[in-house]
């Protein structure tokens, strides 16, 4: 037979093998416009996307949006046919039964779970046109100075009709309007007046290819900022409802007694210690002569640079900080709890008591930065947040959790208990930036103990309404409910400056700001809808946010549980997609061609994150299926969650690591040229091979084996096959021994569960039990984990690279045996691509339009020649 390897649609038949080429054609999309409507800092934006298939097969039309992190979806509709089908939003639970119901009967069912990426995919008939829309709400937070509106641009191609719209309105005025650090891209239009301010960007089909050959892929940003002459704020008031803006301009700044933590773990190792080192040398230069400040790096132990105080930011005292920092180095475990203890005793030094603290005038902050979870020490989280609060007392906590395996709940609880926030800090070239780019959020605090009060009580429903800082730059925010009859609100303010307790009061006069005021009042006439209604929405969307909070930060499983279905009823009433509800949409297939074997309904469903773990053990030597009760550690493995776990060569320790994957994807997991071996994942387990042609399909009922005949193991039965030297072995223990050749040897463990899960489906788990049959030239996501060597300190080395790694409790599915707690290096997120050496694309096969994987099940294919 001749040797050849595809897959896509493979047939055998006596002896020769026959493919079928897909087609690797783009659908076209014809239309792609986004509008942004921005009243008083809150965005309504809608992405609509229209796309034609050209091809004479199905096709699949994906669309996808990146959400703002504190964006709700509000509304999505697919137009297929000409008729609209709106997706509907349900409680978690409710959607669940609507969805699973659905797809019983054979119709196409969407359920969106994860809000800051927004994926649907559905097939497409031949000339036919399908549009997607979807619309979410956000509040533009005041940051630096400025609001900041991205709008992603992201059609996948270059479009012939490609608009971006864009209207603001603000009351008070619009103080300037910038597009970043650049001018605006060729082809934008703005227009400006007081309140007022329009953007049309419509790139031509050149300007778009100009950029990419695949067209845009890059946010439009628009930064602006109004004026604001009232010291105590900006009131409106529409239909019952008000919103306070609270950002006075021109006040002293106070100054700061500032701890800054840093986690100085081996998983800083690299790039990480380098940003951080980058940043701080940067931040001590901005420290004003009278603020104080100190640093504690922290490890398994924990070292303060100056012990027991803060010491004032003079000239000299900076110059030794910075050569403290330059000397920083990364290495051991992760002891959270004792650097916040160190911290506190720095804001709380026992000798000073509260009236010391109060005539200093200077603002308590720590600033907390890591990369992990505790490792060391106290671990439990319940007990890291309760000594903390005893400990920090009145000072500010801020979380930076610096790349995706830093604990972020955690640092969330943290800040929420302690008068702070948390923050993301992403791993890429512009880390430093970001750090420094938080700082000088909080570098410049003007008033604390901030207390918006509405007096006679004439507003309910109040959001929060205490805040421990006001930060230069930034704006406080108030919503509530006005009661019917009142005429004037009384608002008070009440705050400690640099100098003295402060406090002003004023009346607005509610008949000045109701719900029918016309928009060219505004300044800004046409175009415009729900000036009246957005103060409602921002009720609804703040309030909501509470909720969630509060519901985070409670202990009580029955307060989680009330303010979970608060939250909920104010979601389900707003028609927000929040982490307590999930989007619907369900559309009878009776319009669409009859689906084929070959052919994949039409889905909608958020894209999601694969977690992959892999442990590379010794390899077993080739021997019969183990006795029952035997546990067998495989050279790697492919299985559930962590799904990759690999045990380091002559070591007894497992690898751990973690990529990103898409529904759909076809990956090479297993190349070995010198052998003619070639493994992907698909939607069963195969294995072709041998001179006369075998192949051998796994699934989750049956072992088929066919090659001089055809053999078929039920997986609930024992039985053994042999074929061309080819030993195929069906156990009592719901799993399938392989044996391909000398010392190539695996095994397929069958998982079904009696209630599964959009997380927990049946499936598949592959292990290579026997490996070292495998030649050096080994390839793919399973095959290049034999070179690995191990250096001491946590670096993981192979060739001439090396990387952090952090030693971590994990659950594994490493043997035969049952899910067990095990310790696993971890590999940071952002050294992936370096440790696999090649970017995800390439181990990504494409096969055409008519893969359709149903589970978390793979596929295996084997040439031997």
């Amino acid at each position: 037979a001749p040797s050849l390897t595809c897959f896509y649609n493979i047939a055998l038949v006596k002896g020769h093998i026959f493919y079928f080429l897909s087609y690797l054609e783009w659908l076209k999309v014809t239309d792609y416009h986004v509008r942004c409507s921005v009243v008083s800092r809150y965005a309504v934006t809608t992405v609509q996307s229209s796309v034609w298939n050209q091809l004479p097969i199905i096709k699949e039309a994906a669309f996808e949006v990146d959400l703002p992190s504190s964006a709700f979806i509000s509304n999505f509709s697919i137009t297929s046919n000409g008729k609209v089908y709106v997706a509907q939003v349900k409680e978690r639970a409710a959607a669940r039964k609507i969805y699973d119901a659905a797809k019983k009967q054979g119709k196409t069912a969407g359920l969106v779970r994860e809000i800051e990426k927004f994926r649907v995919a559905v097939s497409v008939p031949p000339g036919a046109r399908m549009s997607f829309s979807l619309s979410y709400e956000e509040l533009l937070p005041r940051r630096l100075g400025r609001y900041e509106l991205s709008l992603g641009l992201r059609p996948g191609q270059a479009v012939q009709n490609l608009t971006l719209d864009v209207c603001i309105t603000e009351r008070t005025g619009i103080n300037f309007v910038t597009f970043g650090d650049s001018d605006p891209p060729p082809s934008t239009h703005v227009e400006r007046s007081a309140g007022c301010a329009r953007v049309r960007y419509s790139p031509t089909l050149q300007q778009q290819n100009s950029v990419s050959s695949k067209g845009l892929d890059a946010d439009f940003v628009i930064q602006y900022d109004v004026n604001l002459r009232d010291l105590i704020g900006d009131v409106q008031v529409y239909d019952g409802y008000f919103v306070h803006y609270f950002a006075p301009r021109g006040l002293p700044v106070v100054p700061k007694d500032v701890i800054f933590v840093i986690d100085v773990s081996g998983s800083m190792i690299g790039t990480k210690i380098k940003q951080t080192k980058q940043a701080m040398t940067t931040i001590l230069g901005d420290l004003r002569e009278g603020d104080h400040f100190n640093i504690i790096t922290f490890s398994d132990k924990v070292h303060t640079w100056k012990k027991g105080r803060t010491v004032r930011a003079t000239r000299n005292n900076v110059r030794d900080a910075k050569d403290f920092v330059k000397r920083i180095i990364a290495e051991g475990w992760t002891n959270i709890n004792a650097a916040l203890l160190s911290a506190a005793q720095l804001v709380n030094p026992p000798s000073s008591g509260s009236s010391n603290l109060l005539s200093s005038r200077r603002v308590p902050l720590v600033i907390f930065l890591t990369d992990g979870e505790a490792t060391i020490g106290v671990t439990a989280g319940d007990t890291i947040l309760s000594n903390a609060k005893k400990a920090l007392g009145s000072a500010s906590l801020f979380g930076l959790a610096f790349g995706d395996d830093a604990d972020f709940l955690l640092l969330k609880r943290l800040a929420l208990d302690n008068r702070g926030v948390a923050r993301m800090v992403y791993e890429d070239a512009d880390a430093a930036l970001q750090l420094k780019g938080f700082y000088d959020e909080v570098a410049s605090p003007l008033l604390s103990d901030i207390q918006l009060s509405y007096l006679d009580d004439q507003a309910f429903d109040i959001t929060r309404s205490l805040f421990p800082n006001y930060f230069q730059g930034s704006e406080l925010v108030v919503t509530g409910r006005v009661r019917p009859g009142v005429k004037d609100l009384k608002v008070s303010m009440s705050a400690t400056d640099s100098k003295q307790h402060v406090k002003i009061e004023n009346d607005v006069l509610i008949s000045h700001a109701k719900g029918d005021e016309s928009v060219d009042s505004l300044d800004c006439s046409g175009g415009l809808e729900g000036i009246s209604s957005f103060v409602h929405r921002l009720w609804a969307y703040f309030t909501i946010k509470e909720l969630l909070l509060a519901k985070l930060n409670a202990t009580d499983p029955a307060t989680q549980r009330l303010l979970a279905d608060k939250a909920t009823n104010l979601s389900l009433k707003y028609n927000f997609v929040t982490p307590v509800t999930s989007l619907v949409v369900v559309k009878p297939d009776a319009d669409e061609a009859a689906p084929s074997p070959t052919t994949a309904k039409p889905t909608t469903a958020a894209t999601t994150t694969t977690t992959i773990a892999i442990s590379l053990l010794n390899a077993l030597k080739t021997a019969p299926p183990p006795a029952p009760g035997k546990v067998l550690h495989p050279a790697a493995q492919l299985d559930g969650d962590p799904h990759f776990v690999v045990q380091l060569p002559k070591l007894h320790q497992s690898l751990c690591f973690t990529v990103d994957g898409r529904a759909n994807d076809v990956l090479r997991l297993l190349e070995d040229p010198d052998r003619g071996m070639y493994h992907n994942n698909r939607s069963n387990i195969s294995f072709w091979g041998g001179s006369g042609d075998i192949m051998i399909t796994v699934s989750l009922d049956t072992v088929v084996v066919e090659g001089e005949g055809r053999d078929t193991l039920p997986i609930n039965q024992q039985g053994s096959v042999t074929r061309q030297g080819v030993t195929v072995t069906v156990d009592n223990h719901q799993s399938c021994w392989i044996e391909l050749a000398k010392d190539v040897r695996f095994l397929v463990l069958f998982h079904h569960y009696k209630h599964p899960s959009y997380l927990q489906m049946a499936h598949l788990g592959f292990y290579i039990t026997d490996g070292r049959g495998l030649s050096a030239s080994t390839q793919g996501l399973l095959g290049m984990y034999t070179i690995l060597q191990w250096w001491k300190k946590g670096i993981l080395r192979w060739g001439s690279e090396h990387m952090p790694v952090t030693l971590q409790d994990k659950t594994l599915k490493d043997t035969v045996r049952k899910r067990h707690l095990g310790k696993c290096w971890v590999v940071p997120k952002a050294e992936i691509q370096r440790l696999l050496g090649h970017p995800y694309e390439s181990y990504v096969l494409h096969l055409g339009a008519s893969l359709q994987v149903t589970a978390v099940i793979m596929a295996w294919l084997l040439d031997k020649g």
